[in-house]
């Protein structure tokens, strides 16, 4: 009897295979269902009372895919390639024994169905997909380091043409349902409630069981592999692989490699081909660093695995903002956008109400794209009331302060804000570097203090980190998570320390590509070795954008505290000779590493070349991808060694999600892991005794490389 799959045949012969997977609130492909559909199609094919076959779903989506939580253990498990291969090609024989089954097969595809589970449709003859917006088909394997496995390779071009099954394979790219009918994934669309007898029509009334690519003739929608469309596809294809993976994500190159290869042959061996790159991958590091964290460790992130127990579920009404900056407009937005009533608090209400106008920006351009409607962003920018009253505060659940980076203004607003707001309000700081536990030192009520460090641009950056100072309560924890996940943001919780883990481990990689140019480096050497290692941008390039002169400050409020302990600093130096020299602060100055014409790209300043001479020999590419890397990596160790992370799994989503380590590695730790920790000990070591003590590694880590220790045993 199966317990994934409930089976049942109708006065007609035609056998509904219903896909309910217990336990789960959306069905996925484990091996299990799979070994189901494989018994209950040979049962189906076997019984002449049986006309043919429709599969669906009992739950609100058809399948969302393959079980990652399974597969993400393969290569730490020391599963093959060979071993990855089979698993594939399992799935694939399922699916083309159903499909010649001889029997007309339809799916009545009434939800989302991605990965794994278009897969078993495409593999349908006949497919009916529920016309709602929520019905959506695609492939996102890719972007976790696989590829489909199960025949998307080799069906999704063969039905829709090269061209359309790129854009979906490679690129990640979902269809909606009527996009879905107009490219030929699909060959109808009806209500959410018809689609099993729509199915159950077409069979009774066509029922024809054999596939296009099995019929004598078959070609290639929109030309074959030698048509020209598809010679450009391909080789386009390439260019544009290369230059968005740098090389470094196996998986696209893989997936389009399958394409090709398998449609230069028979179908049945395209399955086989696909099996084989498919089991390379699973059986590699980059797949199971990214199905780990951009996956697994992101989902428990998003359900608040940090959250403390026996805390009532909260829900922010009122949202108080102190500053209407480009921070505290973005949050704002997000806030808004969540359906809370924003109170938008600045030093004058011209500065109030040019804050208001950032969400009317965004929500002008949403309506040209058609992602939302005037009344829609009429209703939103209603909930944001621009303010300089602090009596506005009153009834707040939540206050977020993002005003200026000294300490004095921001004493000076909390004890304004806690006069007015009820004493059950939560009081978070968006700092970015100044310690949680002194900003507390000015509230009444630290238990009830926290930081919560949003990135910019917020209503793009999916990660906030939230930052617990000595004092912070478990009720303040719990209700800021509580928002973060109401903003549909991604979570991280750290402990209160300088730059907390984020900004601190960030500033390490613009200080090291900084120091690079101190040493000689060529700078565009600099920014194309980071970006070549997987990092969205160089250093000098994303120095300009948080700007020269925050680092400037920055630096010159961290030495004051830290007086002698603050250790000697190239990157420092460079910095503090663009700002006071050179007055060339960043981007938003108009001027910085590089130069921004009003009429061109923006290009690195000619001028440093004379005023941080080039060295005559320049390191390896490799070398300066290495140290960069190497860097981020050690400093997270040293946060995690000394308590600020307390789990492992935060330091890898915040580096990806925070400021855009490079997702290949998994994140900061993984990469570590990835590398090897004894390999990775010993080339600190090296980098130490070439470019200085910060790539020193404590006693604490060299006894984890000694011992074998992975920072995910």
């Amino acid at each position: 009897m199966s317990e994934t799959i409930q089976y049942f045949v109708d006065r007609g012969g035609i056998a509904l295979l219903t896909i309910d997977l217990p336990g789960k609130s959306m069905n996925v492909l484990t091996p299990e269902l799979m070994q189901d559909l494989d018994t209950l199609v040979d049962r189906a094919a076997q019984d002449s009372a049986v006309r043919g076959i429709v599969i669906t779903s009992g739950k609100p989506a058809f399948i969302a895919g393959a079980d990652i939580k399974d597969m993400v253990t393969a290569y730490d498990r020391g599963v093959t390639p060979r071993e990855a291969f089979e698993f594939s090609y399992e799935l694939n024989r399922t699916l083309r024994k159903m499909e010649t089954c001889g029997k007309p097969v339809a799916a009545a595809i009434n939800g989302l169905a991605l990965g794994g589970g278009l897969e078993v449709c495409l593999a349908c003859h006949y497919r009916v997909l529920a016309d709602h917006p929520k019905a959506v088909l695609g492939f996102p394997e890719v972007n976790i380091g696989l590829l489909p496995g199960a025949g998307g390779t080799q069906r999704t071009p063969r039905l829709v043409g090269f061209r359309n099954a790129a854009t979906m394979v490679l690129q990640c790219r979902n269809q909606k349902p009527q996009q879905a009918l107009e490219m030929g994934l699909v060959h109808e669309l009806a209500p959410a409630d018809e689609v099993v007898e729509r199915a159950r029509r077409w069979i009774l009334d066509v029922g024809d069981p054999v596939a296009p690519w099995d019929k004598k003739g078959f070609k290639i929608p929109h030309g074959g592999l030698m048509s020209p469309g598809t010679a450009q596809t391909f080789m386009g294809g390439n260019a544009l692989l290369a230059k968005h993976t740098r090389h470094n994500y196996p998986a696209p190159i893989a997936a389009q490699s399958a394409m090709f290869e398998g449609c230069a042959t028979s179908f049945d061996d395209g399955l086989k081909i696909e099996s084989q790159y498919f089991g390379t991958l699973l059986a590699g590091p980059v797949a199971r660093n990214m199905m780990r964290s951009l996956f697994v460790s992101k989902g428990k992130a998003d359900k608040l695995a940090r959250r403390p127990e026996g805390v009532e579920p909260s829900q922010v009404r009122k949202l108080g903002i102190l500053g209407a900056g480009m921070m505290g407009a973005g949050i704002a937005y997000v806030s808004a956008r969540a359906g809370m009533e924003v109170v938008l608090l600045d030093t004058s209400q011209e500065g109030a109400e040019r804050g208001k106008s950032y969400s009317e920006g965004l929500l002008k351009k949403a309506i040209e794209r058609g992602k939302t409607t005037q009344e829609k962003a009429d209703a939103l920018l209603g909930l944001i009331s621009p303010t300089t009253n602090y009596h506005e505060l009153a009834g707040c659940d939540l206050v977020i302060e993002a005003v200026f980076e000294n300490v004095q203004i921001k004493a000076d607003v909390t004890a304004k804000t806690e006069a007015v707001v009820p004493e059950s309000c939560i009081f978070a700081s968006n700092t970015s570097t100044l310690p949680i536990t002194g900003l507390a030192e000015s509230s009444e009520r630290p238990e009830q203090f926290i930081g919560l460090h949003f990135f910019s641009p917020v209503d793009k950056m999916p990660l906030v980190e939230v930052i617990l100072g000595e004092k912070t309560g478990e009720e303040a924890l719990a209700r800021s998570l509580d928002y973060v996940r109401q903003i549909r943001k991604t979570p991280i919780v750290v402990n209160d320390s300088r730059g907390f883990y984020t900004s601190r481990v960030f500033s390490t990689f613009t200080a090291e590509g900084i120091t690079m140019l101190a040493e000689g480096v060529r700078p565009a050497l600099i920014e194309n070795a980071a970006k070549l290692a997987g990092m969205p941008v160089g250093p000098l390039a994303v120095t300009d954008e948080v700007t020269l002169e925050l680092a400037y400050k920055i630096g010159k409020e961290t030495a004051a505290n830290l007086g002698q302990d603050y250790p000697a600093d190239l990157s420092q130096e460079v910095v503090q000779k663009m700002v006071e020299v050179l007055d060339r602060r960043g981007k938003r100055f108009g001027n910085g590493f590089y130069d921004y014409p009003a009429d061109a790209k923006k290009h690195l300043w000619p001028g440093l070349a004379e005023q941080f001479p080039v060295a005559d020999e320049q390191p390896t590419v490799e070398s300066l991808k290495r140290r960069m890397l190497a860097i981020q990596a050690l400093e997270s160790a040293r946060c995690l060694e000394e308590g600020v992370l307390t789990h492992v799994e935060d330091a890898d989503v915040g580096s990806i999600f925070g400021w855009g380590f490079p997702p290949w590695t998994g994140g900061t730790l993984s990469y570590i892991d990835t590398l090897g920790i004894r390999e990775f000990v010993a080339e600190c070591g090296e980098l130490a005794a070439a470019h200085g003590e910060r790539f020193q590694v404590s006693d604490w880590l060299r006894e984890r490389a000694e011992g074998g220790r992975n920072f995910y045993d």
